[in-house]
């Protein structure tokens, strides 16, 4: 496996909703986190499921029950940052504070607005025999945080604050296996939010987004065996193929060409083997043919609005900074670029034997 091509792509995923465009809070394209949304059970059950509770993968897999498997779950947690300023003459004699969407200090804008961090959750390596017949459940949480930092002014003088509250959430990995023919085994990963929620029939959709994993995807590997493309199958498993059940997601085989050893269950569609454009110069935006169009979104902005699109998030930042920084040719190279659509290698009983 090649795991810097792994995580490369998998950090396109990950971040595909994240800022993919400049966001601002003055623009219509506010909705973020469409993609890989697993949303607390009790949200989603009395939102009769509009809003999923789980993600399911199911793939095939050739080999033995000596085969190693491992199992990486990684999504964003979301995290509400409020600013805030003094108020005077509040209880108890000291200074409240109240909300305010945006606060300008010593130049910098600060705006009122979601951030995330990362999460992985890893289950080992686990042996195929391990699986049989004895499904693996483990649970996972992540405690409410919050977090003050202090906004000061060129003399000094605190005037204000944001404040990162960040809620807790709870959730369970499954991960099963089942023989299906003679060296064949279904493997079966599902990813469960269990976040408790008060009031639930009232809860907004905004709100509960804050208890949701944002971003989902897994990453499987496997040693002593082969994933099958679930996209290309041999003939002779097409079939068991079909019968796979992927809710929410979509599992391609990742790595070198040919490569069967490692599988990305991604929450937007893909071929197998994706690969990020040679001529994307960084971290833009997917690393594929959008970088082109939002680089020059960017270029149209005015200084205000960029002013903006900077003070959203620090990852957003160092974006727009990476933009402004390109040459005319690194501009130049992102048009126009034709290629042959990817094939997945040809599949034999003796390719997989």
């Amino acid at each position: 496996m090649s795991q810097s091509l792994v995580d490369k792509i998998a950090r396109a995923v990950l971040y595909e909703g994240y800022i993919l465009y400049p966001y601002r809070p003055s623009v219509k394209s506010q909705q973020r986190w469409t993609f890989g949304g697993i949303y607390p059970k009790a949200y989603s059950e009395a939102q009769q499921g509009s809003d999923p509770y789980l993600m399911q993968t199911q793939c095939l897999l050739r080999g033995d029950e000596a085969a190693t498997i491992t199992l990486a779950i990684r999504f964003l947690h979301l995290t509400a940052r409020t600013n805030e300023v003094p108020e005077q003459g509040s209880a108890g004699g000291g200074p409240g504070y109240r909300q305010i969407p945006m606060i300008e200090v010593a130049g910098r804008i600060f705006q009122s607005w979601q951030e995330a961090v990362e999460r992985q959750i890893d289950l080992g390596d686990v042996t195929l025999s391990e699986l049989l017949g004895h499904s693996r459940r483990e649970s996972f949480s992540f405690p409410y945080t919050r977090s003050i930092e202090p906004l000061t002014d060129s003399d000094g003088r605190t005037v204000g604050r944001i404040v990162r509250d960040q809620q807790q959430i709870v959730g369970t990995v499954e991960f099963c296996a089942e023989q299906k023919a003679d060296g064949v085994f279904l493997l079966t990963a599902r990813v469960i939010n269990e976040t408790p929620l008060d009031d639930v029939q009232n809860v907004i959709r905004d709100v509960a987004q804050l208890s949701s994993f944002a971003s989902t995807h897994m990453i499987l590997t496997v040693c002593k065996g082969e994933f099958i493309s679930p996209t290309d199958p041999p003939a002779s498993l097409r079939d068991l193929a079909d019968e796979c059940s992927n809710i929410g997601c979509w599992p391609v085989l990742v790595g070198e060409a040919g490569a069967t050893d490692t599988l990305l269950v991604s929450p937007i569609i893909l071929s197998d083997y994706p690969e990020i454009a040679p001529e994307s110069p960084g971290d833009l935006f997917d690393g594929c043919e959008i970088d082109e169009i939002l680089t020059l979104r960017i270029m149209t902005l005015t200084d205000e609005e960029k002013r903006q699109a900077i003070a959203v998030d620090p990852l957003a930042a160092d974006m727009m900074a990476c933009t402004a920084a390109l040459a005319r040719d690194q501009l130049m190279s992102l048009h126009g670029v034709m290629r042959r659509p990817a094939s997945a290698p040809l599949h034999t009983e003796n390719h997989y034997g």
